[in-house]
């Protein structure tokens, strides 16, 4: 099932969102219409906040990236083919690399893209869709995606990132997003 996105504004979006247990209800639904929900939305990652779950669960699949990339900027990222993974109770242990930008978006805060530095790498626990524990590092537009959907469980958004003017400027079209006067092609939801 297609859930509609968070817009900014929501208090979800600034919640640390909590771990959760193999028996939370529902859990490999609520995983499927991420997936689906995300793909509708041509998105590359999907966190529970964004659905309205304040629970640390997010999806990403940055293989769609590269299957889409033109072939001059092939070979250029570490990460190449890219990762199709849930996480769920994910947490990081180190970020190493040295940062570098890229130009962001997020399905909850749509029409606003802008650069943004992260780390290249980003080392992470976290448990499977089948709660199978993994530790992990992530390289490139892989790491990029997952501390993009990480800092949702964490209360955080990319703007957040921006420097102070940039962000005022920027006040109008997310006063207008967070009040419903924004036209995406998918479902939202608004305060």
């Amino acid at each position: 099932m297609i859930l509609p996105i968070v817009a900014y504004g929501q208090p979800v979006l600034r919640s640390v969102a909590k771990d959760i247990e193999a028996d939370y209800p529902n859990l490999q639904q609520l995983i499927a219409d991420m997936w689906e929900t995300m793909y509708h939305s041509n998105g590359v990652g999907l966190a529970a906040p964004q659905i309205n779950h304040s629970i640390r669960l997010f999806v990403i699949d940055s293989v769609q990236i590269f299957a889409n990339m033109e072939d001059e900027d092939r070979g250029k990222y570490p990460d190449e083919p890219g990762v199709k993974q849930v996480f769920i109770n994910a947490h990081i242990d180190a970020l190493g690399g040295d940062e570098w930008c890229y130009n962001e978006g997020c399905l909850s805060i749509p029409k606003i893209r802008e650069d943004v530095y992260r780390t290249e790498q980003v080392t992470l626990t976290y448990l499977d869709e089948n709660f199978v524990r993994h530790t992990r590092r992530f390289d490139g537009i892989t790491a990029r995606i997952i501390l993009h959907e990480y800092d949702h469980l964490e209360g955080k958004l990319f703007i957040d990132y921006l420097k102070p003017l940039k962000r005022k400027l920027l006040k109008g079209k997310l006063d207008d997003i967070s009040k419903g006067k924004v036209k995406v092609d998918y479902r939202m939801l608004f305060s």
